[in-house]
């Protein structure tokens, strides 16, 4: 039978063209067969008529007849791709649908329409589906002329701006969307028209003119339109709003911009200034950061219940930053800002909770107290409508607040900002916490460091000393590095400078141990040599003590293994200086004439690791010339230490004249950063020599007659001095020394009187037996003489030379002579 005489066919109107019609049994046997089945499949009647559905599938489609057949019966109907399998058994992909029909007589019958896919992807649609599907869907769809001006659009455009599709025929992009930049999208469509290369996935980012102004992000997708002879005849482009998508960019790109910004120094007003900076603009177009007093000093924030407080709670302002002039309404970094008790900052501190406003009421004064610049406003005045306050807490504490605000003209601040601005801070509150600890850390090994090292140097007349110490950046922390002017006997003076490893409050332990034990040895007067090689034992056996290995960081004791330390004696009475090093580097001299030299000094090892013995060089100066004691961080460059390269540095700065005071702060500041690597110590000395007429010497021999010959030649020459009141005590303490000088050695004598700051009597033999003092008892007949030295004389000691050794007294001038 005919497709004409199925009734209620007209109805079902299939909507692929030049469907073949044929009719099924309920058990899906083939009743009716037409010349679109035949053309189709190539089967006359005879053969098609009587066969099952199966047979005329392939197999893997026949095994879906039953499963089919059941559909069809629940469904009323069944639409879908099969593979059907021609008479030659070529298959054959169709579209098939199978619907019920009704006959004249009442009987019913499966009506089944296929039709040939060929090479199409998919069915051929009418214009009618067409429509539907375009008219429909939820993309956004468009249709511009070779003017760029619309000819169509659908429904779903509507959603993202200009109106319904009537009003925007005949208009252009940017007429009917003026904040989304027409002319860059414009643009992208003349692309297409020229060259005929479809754009995919273009990312446009626009404004939606409102109240208050929003930002949208959309994708767009450009297809050229020809004619049948190729021609363009216009450009057809999808929208898709990402706006979610772009936020949650633009999000995470504000999360990886606050890790890599944030925390980059461990100082506290620079950390919360980068919170500042980072927020502004892409999360808030006005930021705050404010830390509590105690934060900025390093300690812990004091506990207290604040919700109950009345008082006004003061905070540090630490950063803040504008897209716009707040200047004359804005607390400048480092003031004070006092938030009103029952304000929303005053609560967020009090709770540790954040806070958000969508809307501020814009003739409410700003939450703070009255400045001492007068400086309050509205938030109307300020242009700011949207608010948020979260506070910077770490490890439960609560250390600050920050706040973000947004303009009139930006959109509200919503929970997903909350929640944006909560990560941000928290990622924040840890470096802040950073460097408050770092700070009390810091600033009680700078306490301590400083009151270890000298508070001034001590006065004397063998060199003019200047010294300069820069502590290092605070991302390495505090050095050891000290240095020290030691004067001793003979109007001698012990310059030193030194390093321990490591950084923080066991390397200035560690240096305050090293310096004490320093004048101690010097207070012996050994030679450099072997103050060096006593300190090396010391801190040697410091270290076995307390049972840990060489180099083991953990106490001030294992913290010396490894320091270095230079040691300079100089004699401005004929100017001669020893020095030995152990693992330092040698010092500079200028001379006279600007000229600058490095000494040649053999290096020892570093303290407490063993090594070689150490070794001392002898050299004179000239009167004028300066020795520059430095520690390695004066050489070195950023990280990097190369003795060539630092040494050149450090001549062309020492060249430069000047003051010494100055010209010491000059040195550092020309070659060390304001923030170094490492700690820098630099004393410069400059000599001075004693005149002949401060000092006076005698050689006399080994004979008891020559001690009265001694009292007189002593008294004249203080006479010559004006330091007739000193002769009485001088006559006693040259009667003593020379005697036993006389008594307990051999060889030549020699007395020297020097007239400098004291008035120094030395008495040189070539004994090797250092004297004791003594206590006799009131039954003894001797014995008393150093004792009466000790007590007449400021100070009194021995020291060694290559020629025996020297017994020596001070006295102490009260006033000099002009």
């Amino acid at each position: 039978m005919g497709a004409d005489e199925v009734h209620g066919v007209a109805r079902q109107r299939f909507d692929v063209a030049d469907a073949a019609p044929l009719l099924l049994d309920p058990q899906g046997v083939v009743t009716g067969w037409t010349n679109g089945a035949r053309r189709l499949l190539a089967y006359p009647a005879s053969e098609a008529v009587g066969r099952k559905l199966a047979d005329l599938l392939a197999a893997e489609d026949a095994e879906r007849v039953p499963d089919l057949v059941e559909r069809c019966r629940r469904d009323g109907g069944w639409t879908g791709l099969l593979t059907a399998r021609r008479r030659d058994g070529r298959p054959v992909k169709v579209a098939a649908r199978i619907t019920w029909a009704e006959e004249a007589h009442g009987s019913s019958r499966w009506l089944m329409l296929l039709s040939e896919l060929a090479d199409a992807p998919g069915w051929d649609m009418s214009r009618t589906v067409l429509e539907q599907m375009a008219a429909g869907a939820p993309v956004g769809i468009a249709i511009v002329d070779t003017d760029l001006r619309f000819v169509w659009s659908n429904a779903a455009l509507e959603q993202f701006g200009g109106g319904p599709a009537a009003r925007r025929l005949g208009l252009r992009f940017a007429d009917v969307q003026p904040g989304m930049d027409g002319q860059a999208v414009e643009a992208q469509m003349r692309h297409v028209l020229e060259t005929g290369e479809a754009v995919v996935g273009y990312e446009h980012v626009g404004h939606v003119r409102s109240a208050p102004l929003r930002e949208t992000a959309h994708m767009l997708s450009f297809t050229r339109l020809e004619d049948d002879r190729g021609h363009p005849i216009g450009v057809y482009y999808t929208v898709v709003d990402m706006t979610d998508r772009h936020r949650a960019r633009q999000r995470l790109a504000l999360l990886d911009r606050a890790g890599e910004s944030i925390g980059r120094s461990l100082d506290l007003t620079r950390t919360a200034q980068e919170l500042a900076d980072v927020a502004v603009p892409g999360l808030a177009d006005f930021a705050t950061v404010d830390l509590l007093e105690s934060v900025l000093r390093g300690a812990e924030p004091a506990p207290g219940p604040l919700a109950d407080s009345e008082e006004p709670v003061e905070l540090r302002r630490a950063g803040y930053r504008s897209v716009q002039d707040l200047t004359e309404a804005v607390i400048e970094i480092g003031e004070v800002v006092a938030f009103r008790a029952g304000t929303p900052p005053f609560r967020c501190l009090a709770t540790g909770r954040s806070w958000r406003a969508e809307r501020l009421d814009p003739l409410t004064r700003d939450w703070t107290t009255d400045t001492p610049s007068g400086r309050r406003a509205t938030f109307r005045e300020l242009g700011l409508h949207s608010v948020m306050t979260v506070p910077i807490r770490s490890r439960g504490i609560t250390l600050g607040i920050t706040t973000f605000y947004r303009r009139q003209d930006r959109e509200f601040f919503d929970e997903e900002d909350l929640r944006l601005a909560e990560d941000l801070v928290a990622r924040a509150a840890v470096c802040v916490d950073n460097a408050r600890r770092y700070t009390r850390e810091r600033d009680a090994a700078l306490v301590l460091q400083r009151s270890l090292l000298p508070h001034r140097l001590p006065e004397q007349d063998a060199v003019e000393a200047a010294a300069c110490y820069r502590p290092a950046d605070e991302l390495t922390g505090l050095g050891g590095d000290w240095y020290d002017l030691i004067p001793l006997s003979g109007a001698r003076v012990a310059l030193v400078v030194g390093e321990a490893p490591g950084h923080g409050i066991d390397a200035a332990a560690a240096m305050g141990q090293l310096r004490t034990a320093v004048r101690t040895l010097a207070a012996l007067d050994l030679p450099p040599e072997e103050v060096l090689a006593h300190l090396d034992d010391l801190v040697a056996r410091s270290a076995r003590e307390e049972g840990a290995e060489p180099g083991t960081v953990g106490s001030a004791g294992t913290q010396c293994v490894g320091s270095g330390c230079l040691y300079v004696v100089y004699d401005p009475v004929d100017g001669g200086c020893s020095m030995a090093a152990a693992g330092h580097p040698a010092p500079a001299v200028v001379q006279p004439d600007r000229s600058v030299v490095f000494v040649d000094l053999p290096q020892g090892p570093p303290l407490g690791v063993g090594g070689p013995p150490f070794e001392a060089v002898e050299l004179p100066l000239a009167e004028g010339s300066t020795l520059a004691l430095h520690t390695d961080g004066l050489l070195a460059h950023g990280e990097t230490w190369a003795v060539d390269a630092g040494r050149e540095r450090l001549r062309r700065a020492l060249e430069r004249a000047g003051p010494l005071d100055s010209h010491c702060r000059s040195v550092v500041e020309a070659l060390v950063p304001d923030r170094p690597y490492d700690d820098v110590a630099l004393l410069m000395a400059r000599t001075k020599r004693l005149g002949t007429g401060q000092v006076a010497a005698w050689e006399l021999p080994s004979d008891p007659a020559v001690v009265a010959d001694a009292r007189r030649t002593a008294t004249r020459q203080l006479a010559h001095w004006g330091l007739e009141e000193l002769a009485f005590t001088t006559e006693l303490v040259v009667s003593e020394l020379v005697t036993n000088a006389i008594r307990y050695a051999d060889g030549t004598i020699r007395l020297r009187l020097i007239r400098e700051r004291a008035l120094v009597c030395e008495v040189l033999d070539g004994g090797a037996t250092a004297p004791h003092l003594r206590h006799p008892r009131t039954t003894d007949e001797g014995g008393r003489g150093l004792l009466l030295v000790s007590q007449l004389t400021q100070r009194w000691g021995t020291r060694f030379v290559p020629e025996g050794k020297i017994i020596w007294a001070e006295q102490a001038l009260a006033d000099l002579p002009e």
